[in-house]
């Protein structure tokens, strides 16, 4: 069967907008151009398009699914599997979540007593679930298990204003970055300052601190496609900026 630009957007449910997008960025071509000037999707475009928005319901950014969904190497049956994986653990995410709303209910109604700590359970276990699905292996042979064992109690046993302050921290290093991108100078006072919010939020996963496994963290952003992917997807080149930045705070550049 065959499709128009806008059957197609109704049949998916999204706007022509964003397939005619799809069409300028090359992610989606249509399978042809008819005699009136029309956009024609034939079923390999719809499967494709499934796809995409598959990647799109995880969380990837558009240039991330072009660059996985044009590689030579692209299988679509194994990448329905790694879809299938990420569906459940995102589902075992949202059941902890639930459950933690749920006590907090029964907390609110007087039917249990919630400690501080259990009320940051579900959130906290779900970044770890998710860091190891996405990062485990590299960051494990990198490291060495005892450290990131280390690392996840230490966010386990965070209390709510530790908690806090390192999501505050978080924000704040993205923030700054952003800034001190636009400015273009990784040895900047504004770089400088988003190198020091960094390390003061990885202390807060890290059980020690160095100068050098900060250097080589900050060579992993890069190094790394999904790490670049997460940096670059806003402003494309800030995850080479922070590194630099990093490697100029921290006195390590090899």
């Amino acid at each position: 069967m065959e499709y128009t630009v806008q059957k197609l957007g109704q049949l998916a449910g999204i706007s022509t907008r964003a397939l005619r997008y799809y069409d300028e960025i090359g992610i989606l071509k249509p399978a042809r151009i008819n005699s009136s000037g029309y956009r024609i999707y034939g079923q390999a475009e719809v499967d494709r398009l499934q796809q995409i928005l598959f990647y799109r319901a995880l969380g990837f950014g558009l240039e991330q699914i072009k660059e996985i969904m044009t590689a030579p190497s692209f299988n679509r049956a194994k990448a329905l599997k790694e879809h299938r994986e990420k569906l459940l653990d995102k589902r075992k995410q949202l059941d902890l979540l639930i459950a933690n709303v749920e006590k907090t209910i029964a907390s609110t109604e007087g039917r249990m007593i919630m400690t501080d700590k259990e009320k940051f359970e579900g959130f906290k276990q779900s970044m770890i679930d998710e860091n190891e699905k996405k990062y485990g292996k590299e960051i494990r042979e990198k490291y060495g298990e005892d450290s990131v064992n280390q690392s996840n109690e230490m966010l386990k046993n965070m209390t709510q204003e530790e908690y806090e302050e390192a999501m505050r921290l978080a924000n704040e290093v993205t923030a700054v970055l952003a800034e001190a991108y636009k400015q273009g100078d990784p040895a900047g006072e504004l770089a400088q300052k988003a190198a020091d919010l960094h390390k003061q939020w990885l202390t807060y996963y890290w059980s020690g601190y160095s100068k050098e496994a900060h250097a080589s963290l900050a060579r992993m952003y890069v190094d790394d496609e999904r790490f670049r992917a997460y940096y670059d997807e806003k402003q494309p080149g800030t995850a080479k900026f922070l590194r630099d930045a990093i490697h100029i705070y921290t006195g390590f550049k090899k």
